[in-house]
């Protein structure tokens, strides 16, 4: 008997090693979690022209709130894509209604992963059109926009990357 009870500490301890590791893993994974969806996007590097623009549109408390939210974010070669002057012109004051419009179209209350996505044939967004989403070829397109991240986790829902800004029917 007294030596099946070294063993037992020695997978005690051998499986405590292990938890604690776990544990500290998904410590760090919470961590950086912690981050809301405005956060994640400045620590990004590649959001800058995003987090102007929610920034200049009002919007920067509402994508801090605890949400949920999925966002469709554009990158700034997104952003490069439109025509030269545009964003530009969307910052200004005066156009921030116009902003609010583009921006929201690219939020979706609630937190859907890129599965829940797939499974879509349509979005309702935060902006009140519905975004199509299409799968062909591996591809996933919302609107016409590519996705090429997904599922990157913040503590207030998720952020899909996209190489397209959306524009909604009305602007």
């Amino acid at each position: 008997m007294t030596t099946a009870f070294p063993r037992l500490t020695l997978f005690g301890v051998a499986t405590a090693a292990m938890l604690m590791a776990a544990c500290s893993s998904n410590a760090e994974m919470r961590q950086e979690a912690k981050m809301d969806i405005v956060e994640v996007a400045q620590e990004g590097g590649q959001f800058s022209t995003l987090v102007a623009a929610v920034g200049a549109a009002g919007l920067a408390e509402t994508l801090k709130s605890p949400g949920p939210f999925t966002v469709f974010a554009p990158t700034d070669e997104a952003f490069a894509k439109l025509p030269a002057g545009t964003v530009e012109t969307l910052l200004k004051p005066e156009n921030k209604d116009q902003l609010v419009a583009i921006l929201t179209y690219h939020v979706v209350p609630g937190e859907m992963k890129a599965g829940e996505v797939v499974a879509a044939s349509q979005l309702q967004t935060a902006q009140g059109s519905a975004l199509d989403v299409v799968t062909s070829g591996g591809d996933v397109m919302v609107g016409k926009s590519k996705v090429i991240a997904t599922d990157i986790d913040a503590s207030n829902g998720v952020i899909h990357v996209i190489d397209t800004v959306l524009l909604p029917p009305e602007a």
